[in-house]
């Protein structure tokens, strides 16, 4: 054991998930976290480390890890409220913004990187900055701040983003992207849960139908990709399975509602954990869900946890579905955390404080796929992150 993890709650037992994802916040936050162009009051996640500031300028902007950094820090915020909103409770020490103030500050640091906007030219990526937007508001009131106006602006300005393209095209749906040649899953479920989640229940249903309809595989009892219009016109749908597309769908079924949709959410639940997971590997034995390597991919799991956290405690749905949702992300999350890796000192990435990084692949350890002189991609450590806060949030609920 190194001096590092001596200082860090301990791998095993089931009392501890909340401290995980306080550690995981840390050390996401420190390493990759920076003012945008040095300007005071501003936040923004590098999307590489080690990099230079100049680097990150020539590199992929990723406008939607961004936006899930935000409700990475929404989920921390909530774990703060609960312990008191004070100082104490901050996630990084009394001295340090509290995670509802960073995840403000993102946010504006978003807006300015990407060109004084927050419209871009996909809209999943907005409607995932639309969704965190919308629960940092909710954070922002229920700790008695009450939210900057910038927020109804995003919502505003996103809602007529997302009106314009959910048309009747391909007999529905929400198109990706504003070449509008595709409409798939990754853009209609989020889209279609924000719906819901701001008082438009009949659009976000009708989305939902689309996806029925178009997009749901009965046999694998999951969501395929999309529908692309070709250069001939014919509607040509695109059949691979995506871990991350059942998490907003999931979501947008459940907090819709109804015998149908819970229905379906069950079968989603049953069908990615019959699907969608890997053995673990290691002594512990059991499965973990599977993950989709580095790159956008390395996201795609700590979305599905976050929704799966939301149906194991959702108690409209039957226990054995909900004991099965809890179980994958519970056990993702011990596999994560078991697999974690000291930042030894003599690493580029000790300069910034950070202390732990976590693997891209939960049946892997992080020496195995980041060791010491990788370089680490923001999403993979997201990713983890967000696992964390599922398995934390689970076991709140069960408290």
């Amino acid at each position: 054991m190194t001096p590092q993890d001596a200082q860090l709650p301990p791998a095993d037992g089931s009392n501890d998930r909340a401290a995980r994802a306080t550690e995981a916040a840390r050390s996401v936050t420190a390493i990759f976290g920076q003012r945008l162009f040095f300007l005071p009051g501003t936040h923004i996640a590098a999307v590489q480390r080690p990099s230079k500031p100049v680097e990150n300028l020539f590199r992929p902007w990723h406008y939607w890890w961004q936006a899930h950094y935000v409700d990475c820090l929404v989920d921390t915020g909530r774990r703060e409220l609960g312990n008191g909103a004070t100082p104490a409770a901050r996630f990084d020490g009394p001295q340090r913004p509290s995670a509802g103030q960073l995840a403000s500050r993102l946010v504006t640091g978003i807006r300015l990187r990407n060109l004084l906007t927050f419209v871009n030219n996909y809209y999943d990526d907005m409607a995932w900055l639309a969704l965190s937007t919308l629960r940092l508001e909710k954070l922002a009131e229920e700790t008695r701040r009450p939210g900057r106006r910038r927020n109804a602006h995003v919502r505003k300005t996103l809602t007529l983003q997302f009106d314009a393209a959910s048309t009747d095209d391909l007999g529905g749906g929400t198109f990706w992207s504003t070449k509008r040649d595709f409409k798939n899953t990754p853009a209609t479920a989020p889209v279609a849960l924000y719906y819901a989640r701001t008082g438009n229940p009949a659009k976000a249903q009708e989305l939902l139908d689309w996806l029925d309809a178009r997009l749901f595989d009965p046999e694998q009892g999951l969501y395929l990709d999309g529908v692309r219009i070709s250069t001939t016109g014919e509607a040509v749908v695109e059949r691979a399975i995506y871990t991350y597309n059942q998490g907003p769908v999931l979501g947008a079924l459940l907090e819709l509602g109804g015998e149908a949709n819970l229905a379906r959410a069950a079968t989603v639940v049953e069908a990615v954990a019959r699907t969608l997971t890997r053995p673990r590997g290691d002594a512990a034995g059991g499965y973990v869900l599977r993950c989709d390597g580095t790159g956008d991919g390395g996201l795609f799991t700590g979305i599905l946890a976050r929704y799966l956290a939301l149906a194991a405690g959702d108690a409209r749905l039957p226990g054995t579905v909900r004991a099965t949702a809890a179980r994958l992300v519970l056990d993702t999350a011990d596999a994560l955390w078991d697999g974690r890796r000291a930042v030894t000192p003599a690493e580029p990435l000790a300069r910034h404080a950070g202390r732990l990084l976590f693997s891209v692949l939960p049946e892997k350890p992080a020496a195995d796929t980041y060791p010491p002189g990788a370089a680490v991609e923001l999403s993979t450590q997201l990713q983890a992150w967000m696992v964390f806060e599922a398995a934390a949030a689970i076991d709140q609920r069960s408290a």
